[in-house]
């Protein structure tokens, strides 16, 4: 381990321990998250410090060991090179923070190579040291098995942490292997000129400078602070919440939403200052740390679950009472109340948790606070485990599509059939659509499953060509949100051009809420696929609102009784005349009807009466999958 050029190299270490002491008194100013990854940036400084100066003081002690007994100046010497390889394992430590919140493996690595440093440290130690001091040549440097030593084993370290850094890249932040990888470069790049030219004390300098860019790309407090509000930020949010979950910690979770009154979320001045006096009051209190996750969240989190309670009922005081309420403010503030987010199993759940809850409330904003329980814990989940099996039922082909009958009474016979999405889960088994319409929608997977059922429909038709077996048309169902898609008729059209099906085949069904949802996008559709030649029906008559306007208004050909409606024909006097006079106008404009949910003789005969043009349900034939329908209509060919 050399040293030469005393006087110039011991003021480049100098000035390498001016830097440090410069970055760690802007450090110690800041407010901190306090991350585990903070602590071993620390702990990584201290060691970079430490390692500077007992260079600087192994010079001195060689300079005056004519002075100083034998044994004092071997000890300091050999403490420097130790300096170094106890360095090296707090940079390896300081990569491997990341890993440990998503491996189960980090204490087994990190006592591995702990040991393996204790081990060098000892043979630094007891392995012999030698020098050279030339004060005439400007010489001064050490050698022997002990600088060797240290040289083996940092080189170890090195290309440990540079092969970390590639096998676990996907768990390593980025900003960290960059800042870590120039780091790593200087240190070998001033290890190389040093081992080269004795003259040229370059290592515990280049320490410095890693130390210097690990800061300013990534350990600066001040990156995690919104400079808005000062409150912490979303990435910080992220990384507490990460580690929280990965050491087991109880915590609170106090969600903050600014609800804006005004349309497109505009901030008004006084918005601003309602926010402002907001943040600084939580900035106050005690134990807990509070995060901007958004516009119009604040997050605040309390590893004191015994606390949390108090601090809530603080904070609403707060909000009711202290917090001034200014008469231009467009923001109405909500709470959601955590009291133990370790009952989820992980960081990611927590954020789904908080999204979920807000959706389930957000009809129910005149009440300030909403408290999580137990039960909304597993609502959440079963909804994201319907939601998981969406995603790999669309990715696997595991999306099918049943067809239930539809008999006309004119004919005699059936004439068409509905199709009716289903989906399987990884076992096979079939996931009933209740369980999956609603969340497919809100989650707006509504629009690809839409798309994959429909081109299932073409392809079924075009290949089986059903319509040799009586069959006119199929009706597929259309969502409230794939009604306010723009491209639905182009994307459909497109399908229906690519199997080459005629465009007679395909009745769309929408739905009275549909149109509601968005009326001018809706009929634009409908305009574009009714000049294909597509058809359509209203479904589900008599469930939504002003439903006799849906009839005037939409340009449908046919319009489906729900099952509900049909019961209640049967089971209360006022729906019947309610729906006497509904068939009685729809086919006074020569629309025709469909009945669903019929499921005996004496419905079927009673409907048919009445004069329903189509009968569909349980009488004749549930949903059935592709094959069994198949069946059906040849069946009802043969039998003809």
């Amino acid at each position: 381990m050399g040293f030469g050029g005393i006087d110039l190299n011991i003021q480049t270490q100098c000035c390498g321990i001016v830097l440090l002491l410069v970055l760690f008194y802007y450090y110690i100013r800041q407010r901190k998250v306090h991350l585990n990854t903070e602590k071993a940036f620390v702990r990584t400084f201290w060691a970079s410090l430490l390692c500077i100066s007992l260079d600087v003081l192994s010079i001195v002690a060689i300079t005056y060991m004519a002075k100083l007994p034998h044994w004092l100046t071997d000890i300091i010497c050999k403490t420097y090179p130790a300096s170094i390889l106890f360095l090296a394992l707090c940079c390896f430590l300081y990569v491997c923070e990341d890993i440990y919140l998503s491996s189960g493996y980090y204490h087994v690595i990190t006592r591995i190579f702990s040991i393996l440093a204790f081990a060098g440290i000892v043979l630094i130690y007891v392995l012999p040291i030698y020098y050279l001091y030339k004060p005439e040549e400007n010489l001064l440097y050490t050698y022997g098995p002990s600088i060797i030593t240290t040289y083996v084993f940092t080189v170890i370290f090195l290309f440990t942490i540079i092969l970390i850094m590639f096998l676990c890249k996907n768990h390593i932040n980025p900003i960290r292997r960059e800042a870590v990888c120039i780091w790593m470069l200087l240190w070998i790049i001033a290890a190389v000129i040093q081992f080269i030219n004795n003259n040229l004390l370059l290592v515990g300098y280049a320490e410095c400078v890693g130390i210097m860019i690990m800061y300013l790309k990534l350990e600066n407090p001040e990156t995690n602070i919104d400079r808005k509000t000062n409150l912490f930020n979303q990435n910080a949010l992220g990384l507490y919440i990460r580690q929280l979950y990965a050491e087991g910690t109880s915590f609170s979770v106090i969600s903050i939403l600014l609800e804006h009154l005004l349309e497109q979320n505009m901030e008004t001045s006084e918005d601003e200052t309602y926010l402002l006096k907001l943040s600084r009051f939580l900035l106050q209190i005690p134990n807990a740390k509070a995060f901007k996750n958004s516009e119009e969240e604040i997050i605040l989190i309390l590893e004191d679950v015994n606390r949390a309670e108090e601090c809530l009922s603080q904070i609403q005081d707060y909000l009711k009472n202290k917090c001034p309420q200014e008469k231009q403010c467009s923001m109405r503030p909500h709470l959601l109340y955590i009291s133990n987010a370790l009952k989820l199993s992980k960081g990611e759940d927590l954020f789904y948790l908080l999204h979920y809850a807000w959706e389930q409330n957000q009809n129910n904003f005149d009440t300030m606070l909403t408290t999580v329980d137990d039960a909304m814990i597993i609502k959440m989940y079963q909804e994201k485990t319907v939601r998981r099996q969406m995603i790999n039922a669309m990715e696997n082909d595991l999306v099918e599509v049943f067809y239930q009958p539809i008999f006309s009474t004119k004919e005699q016979r059936f004439t068409s059939a509905e199709a009716l999405v289903r989906i399987r889960d990884e076992k096979g088994n079939i996931i009933p659509p209740g369980r999956f319409i609603d969340i497919a929608e809100k989650t707006g997977m509504i629009l690809r499953l839409g798309e994959i059922v429909f081109e299932k429909v073409c392809r079924f038709v075009k290949e089986n060509q059903i319509e040799q077996y009586g069959i006119h048309y199929i009706e597929v169902n259309l969502s409230v949100v794939q009604c306010a898609d723009e491209h639905l008729a182009e994307n459909y059209i497109k399908i229906m051009e690519k199997y080459h099906v005629n465009p007679d085949m395909i009745n769309l069904e929408i739905t009275e809420s549909a149109s509601l949802s968005a009326k001018k996008i809706l009929l634009d559709n409908m305009k574009c696929l009714m000049n294909y030649g597509v058809k359509f029906s209203l479904d589900d008559f008599g469930t939504g609102q002003s439903n006799l306007n849906y009839i005037v208004d939409m340009p449908v050909s046919i319009v489906k009784f729900d099952r509900e409606m049909t019961n209640a024909y049967f089971e209360n006097n006022k729906a019947r005349y309610v729906m006497d006079a509904a068939m009685h106008m729809i086919h006074g404009m020569k629309l025709q009807i469909v009945s669903e949910g019929i499921e005996t003789k004496d419905q079927y005969e009673t409907m048919n009466q009445l004069g329903i043009s189509f009968i569909q349900g349980y009488y004749f034939s549930k949903p059935v999958p592709e094959k069994e329908f198949l069946e059906f209509i040849r069946s009802q060919k043969h039998a003809e």
